[in-house]
């Protein structure tokens, strides 16, 4: 992967931004996929919320035959426990780190950023915030698993040990099992993270409750009420 900072889509507040949501898409899609949900989340009409929509890198990835698409990390096949690729999700971490501090260069503190991700995205940005050496507001983790399978990451950090993770999963999903999600939210709970575990009846996707139940979380965690 380049070492060139991520494009991505950004959506400001309609007033400075003091908060920031850093939102990974899914394998094959790009920030273009998740940006239109921003006006479905109705938050408050006088937020201050920055929303981040980075664009995956482009690569070959093994189990679509080689074909080259937006990709955190390769995905060499489809046993959870050798689905990702390590050193790809590394390079992501590195890549989505270096997004965090463009915010907080922009003087929007890490206690105030979320990391939210979806599938794939939510795999790196799950690994991201766990490991972040400085406090974050919360964890968005939709439809995705640990990329160590059942094993939390190493060097967990101790600031974020306690940060808020919402964990949201499709009851009937095909590409991402429902088992992947609870492995990790078991995994989670054990470490005494407080984690909220929340499934809809959709397969790999998003559903409307699922919305609501998002903003609602994200009031809560950045504070908007």
């Amino acid at each position: 992967m380049s070492s060139a900072p991520l494009d991505r889509i950004t959506i400001e507040p309609n007033v400075p931004a003091t908060s920031c949501v850093v939102w990974l898409h899914g394998l094959g899609d790009s920030g273009d996929g998740f940006a239109p949900i921003v006006p479905e989340l109705k938050l408050p009409q006088n937020h201050a919320v920055r929303f981040v929509f980075p664009h995956a890198p482009q690569q070959a990835v093994t189990i679509n035959q080689g074909y080259v698409m937006r990709s955190w990390y390769d995905i060499k096949s489809m046993d959870l426990h050798s689905r990702a690729d390590m050193d790809g999700v590394l390079e992501s971490e590195v890549k989505v780190k270096a997004l965090i501090k463009e915010q907080i260069d922009s003087g929007i503190p890490a206690c105030n950023i979320i990391l939210a991700g979806f599938s794939q995205g939510g795999v790196v940005g799950m690994f991201t915030g766990l490991r972040y050496p400085e406090k974050l507001a919360g964890i968005m983790a939709l439809s995705c698993y640990l990329p160590n399978a059942d094993a939390l990451p190493e060097q967990l950090s101790e600031a974020n040990s306690d940060t808020a993770i919402l964990q949201q999963h499709g009851d009937n999903d095909e590409v991402v099992p429902l088992s992947a999600g609870k492995m990790a939210n078991s995994l989670l709970k054990k470490k005494n993270y407080p984690v909220k575990w929340q499934t809809y009846p959709m397969a790999h996707s998003v559903h409307p409750t699922q919305v609501r139940d998002i903003a609602t979380w994200l009031v809560a965690q950045l504070k908007l009420a």
